[in-house]
């Protein structure tokens, strides 16, 4: 989902339902007392075949809810487990949020329509089921900057404020309410595979092991991979060669997602479900965004390390199914794709040509060495030295020099102050003048600059781990 998004006819495919009965609960939505809507989605609501709604059907199945045509005839909660903070809990599932509709695009890929905010499920454990608009005009802005940048990212599809005062710790409260619906690559996480590990449902894991092939299809694992043709061992490469490339997005994008537990893993590597992000103010690798993460666990520069331990929970649930160590050398693969990620994202984000891991390891290290230094944003960093420009005497500028300009700098953009940024004053500033004012042209004039620089940053690199698009 990096390239720009191209039409396509509505084409409605709900596989889920084949396994729904041992992954899902049905549900209701929530009645809300109101239904504004904030945000649509054009751009991607055209590549699923909806950008005709008009506004009134737009509200009716993303606020209310009504089925979309030949879709799933009610929303679907899913269940699941998880560690958090290393903690595992076997008492999750969707507890504000449902899978709504499936539908393939233009390229063939069955995507999602999940939402966050609709209502309680079974899986509440207490909590209202409502989400803040703020949390939604935040969610917003952090896909479409991660979009921009390159990140397999959910979308945000749609917003609807939904008119109820809510009561939170972390804002000042009463605050406003809405519903939001993501476009995404599906919503099996690590701890799908984890809850049927726990109750010992090893049929069913099969069946989910074989549902992810089909609905997010990949390569096959190297040749010299052991037990490779094994379906829980394909699903394991898989993952772990996406994850591997999530975590390198993150990094070069300078974003810190700030709770990377199980339950928030995608096994379609897609980036989701955002809550404390933030991007970085300055290089630091202990950065953190969760204010409640005492301990650093999920820090900027602890990111991979994260998501590799997520990697080894997946292997420890397809145990299984499979052999420990054909798992165990699908996780060993983890490093060294994630540094082949960073040096060809690095040199993307940077606008030049790669020149090889070793040099481009050393490209890398060195400007890491010199925003540390500096104390510039990793935003106005990348800014500033886009396709070779601005290269200084230090140990970066000698190496960066040494790189082709693999990207055009012609546009009166590059010649502007600043790049755009969603530092957390910028996100702040934002949603006081839609909280005060009721001034949304802040927040849609960022989300037109940060689409143009995703434009001028032209197409991303594939992500690993997913098959090639097909019509």
């Amino acid at each position: 989902m990096q390239s720009e998004p191209q039409p396509a006819p509505y084409r409605p495919d709900p596989r889920i339902e084949a396994i729904s009965g041992w992954i899902a609960d049905p549900v209701p939505a929530a009645a809300f007392p109101r239904h504004e809507l904030r945000w649509r989605n054009d751009r991607w609501a055209a590549a699923v075949g909806l950008a005709d709604l008009d506004d009134a059907r737009w509200t009716g199945h993303f606020g209310r809810f009504e089925p979309l045509a030949g879709n799933l005839p009610q929303p679907l909660a899913l269940r699941y487990h998880g560690h958090q903070f290393h903690q595992y809990n076997p008492d999750l599932g969707d507890g504000r949020g449902f899978l709504f509709a499936q539908m393939r695009d233009g390229q063939g890929r069955l995507l999602d329509l999940g939402t966050k905010g609709s209502g309680q499920t079974p899986w509440s454990r207490g909590g209202d089921g409502r989400l803040t608009l703020k949390g939604a005009v935040r969610e917003i802005l952090a896909t479409e900057m991660l979009e921009a940048l390159g990140v397999y990212t959910s979308k945000t599809f749609s917003v609807i404020e939904t008119g109820e005062d809510l009561w939170r710790g972390d804002e000042p409260s009463p605050t406003r309410s809405a519903v939001l619906v993501r476009l995404s690559h599906g919503h099996i996480r690590i701890g799908s595979f984890q809850r049927l590990a726990a109750l010992e449902e090893k049929e069913h894991m099969a069946a989910l092991v074989d549902y992810c092939l089909d609905a997010f299809p990949g390569s096959l694992p190297p040749e010299d991979a052991p037990a490779r043709d094994e379906p829980a061992v394909i699903l394991m490469h898989q993952v772990v060669e996406r994850l591997a490339d999530l975590a390198a997005s993150w990094m070069v994008a300078g974003f810190v997602h700030g709770v990377l537990n199980t339950d928030n893993m995608n096994v379609s590597g897609e980036s989701f479900d955002y809550g404390p992000w933030r991007w970085l103010p300055k290089w630091d690798p202990r950065f953190t965004a969760a204010y409640f993460d005492h301990a650093g666990l999920y820090a900027f520069g602890r990111q991979p390390e994260a998501l590799l331990w997520n990697c080894g929970q997946l292997a420890v649930a397809l145990r299984a199914l499979a052999e420990t160590a054909p798992l165990v050398a699908a996780l060993d693969r983890f490093g060294l794709l994630y540094h082949e990620a960073m040096c060809r994202r690095f040199a993307w984000r940077l606008g030049v040509v790669p020149q090889g891991t070793e040099a481009d390891t050393a490209l890398v290290q060195a400007a890491e060495g010199a925003m540390t230094a500096s104390g510039v944003a990793p935003d106005r960093f990348f800014f500033d030295h886009r396709a070779g420009r601005a290269a200084g005497d230090d140990e970066f500028g000698q190496l960066l020099r040494r790189y082709e300009p693999a990207a055009a700098i012609d546009d009166p953009f590059w010649s502007e102050d600043a790049p755009p940024d969603i530092l957390i004053e910028e996100v702040e500033r934002i949603w006081a003048a839609i909280d005060r004012h009721d001034d949304w042209s802040e927040m849609h004039a960022k989300v037109d600059a940060i689409r143009r620089l995703g434009a001028l940053l032209g197409p991303a690199p594939r992500p690993l781990g997913q098959a090639p698009a097909q019509s």
